[in-house]
């Protein structure tokens, strides 16, 4: 079976997870994927094949004979797609040949151009996959899986050397869960990577440190014909929050190692109001002084208006985990020689977010990131061409086989 093959059976599954549930997986729609794929593993001959009660799967091929002395490589693919774009009935448009201009996405009334996506023109004559504009794709991730599954099949069919080979698929990641509850000794790899990226030429190991902010704003409401010196309007003061926030230190007006306060949400009446945010720097120093920045703006506000009105809840998400990959240069090399086989040069660019390899370096499984060739995730113009699926299989056996040297 082809990647293509593989991918387009996997994206017409439905597994967008779920906000707000401390439920793993978040969705039971995940299982699924692992059901097939565990099937498939089994079919393919691989071993250790498992599902566990929380929709990881797990799945193994033992060193060749020689080879048992060699590290055992881990890959990882997650099962979810985002919760907050739909991901049921997708309906993947195959166009042959492309010609490198404007797609229409089926009747949508969504159109896929070249002047919102310039790089189009260099994907002329490739096999374009995209969807036809009322749901996400499903690259992300199931480009990764469908990589890794090729990739263990070309293992198994061509009889080819190599040492322990780990997989695992994962629930969750799009809402933060996916590597908790990972079972290290189940999974047995000596370190890993995701298989998550965009351009298959990109390695990243620097995610950025992550937290989450809430704000609870208590005002004091009275009739607004008797309220001066005595109202405090929660709203407002919701707004005088924001506003002491640097406004160009936002997604929009940031890049590569700039971090930001990034506004998520927001509610509120006179009388009680709320914030949430997500801050974000690559830095561990810059990534203290923004929650130090909210903390003043905490005590600031409390001292114009009075204790208790305003409640700062600061909390931890992930961490950068370059302190933890850079220990471990040999993982970055093999990667990078994968990359060099199939005539690109690698490059290393930080992740202006988190992958499950993250949470996964600091547990002790140092695990960067490598592409899968998907375009434009989280969104209807979510798309991929059947040679990149390809190639980025071909980058997972070509570090298998780097691993031997």
């Amino acid at each position: 079976m082809t990647a293509l093959e593989r991918f387009i059976k996997y994206v017409k599954i439905h597994t967008a997870s779920a906000e707000d549930t401390a439920e793993t997986p978040t969705t039971q729609r995940q299982f699924d994927l692992s059901i097939e794929l565990e099937r498939e593993m089994r079919e393919l001959g691989m071993e250790e094949v498992y599902v566990d009660g929380h929709a990881y799967v797990y799945g193994a091929l033992p060193a060749t004979e020689g080879n048992e002395n060699k590290a055992a490589i881990g890959f990882i693919a997650h099962l979810d797609t985002i919760p907050d774009f739909s991901g049921e009935n997708v309906q993947p448009q195959i166009i042959e040949n492309y010609d490198g201009g404007d797609v229409v996405l089926g009747e949508s009334g969504r159109v896929l151009s070249v002047a919102d996506f310039p790089y189009l023109p260099l994907l002329k004559g490739k096999t374009l996959v995209t969807t036809d504009g009322t749901t996400v794709l499903g690259a992300d991730d199931k480009a990764g899986i469908a990589a890794v599954m090729t990739a263990c099949e070309t293992l198994i069919r061509e009889k080819r050397p190599h040492g322990r080979v780990c997989v695992c698929f994962t629930p969750d990641e799009e809402v933060g869960h996916g590597a908790s509850l990972l079972d290290m000794e189940r999974f047995g790899a000596d370190f890993a990577y995701t298989v998550d990226g965009g351009d298959l030429e990109q390695i990243n190991y620097e995610t950025f440190n992550a937290a989450a902010a809430k704000w609870e704003i208590n005002g004091f409401n009275i009739h607004p014909g008797h309220a001066k010196n005595h109202m405090i309007n929660a709203s407002l003061v919701a707004m005088e929050v924001n506003a002491m926030l640097p406004s160009g230190e936002v997604p929009a007006r940031t890049e590569g190692y700039e971090g930001f306060f990034h506004l998520t949400d927001m509610s509120g009446n006179v009388e009680k109001a709320s914030l949430h945010y997500i801050i974000r720097d690559h830095d561990a120093a810059h990534f203290a002084a923004r929650k130090e920045t909210m903390r003043h703006i905490e005590a600031l506000i409390n001292e114009k208006y009075g204790p208790g009105t305003a409640k700062l809840t600061i909390t931890e998400q992930y961490r950068n985990m370059a302190e933890i990959v850079r220990e471990h240069p040999e993982i970055m090399l093999l990667a990078e020689a994968a990359i060099r086989r199939i005539g690109l040069e690698p490059k290393a660019e930080p992740i202006r977010g988190g992958t499950d390899g993250a949470q996964l370096s600091f547990r002790g499984l140092p695990c960067p990131n490598i592409g899968t060739g998907g375009f434009a995730c989280h969104g209807p113009y979510e798309h991929a061409t059947a040679e990149g699926l390809e190639t980025a299989a071909q980058i997972v056996l070509n570090i298998i086989d780097e691993n031997l040297k």
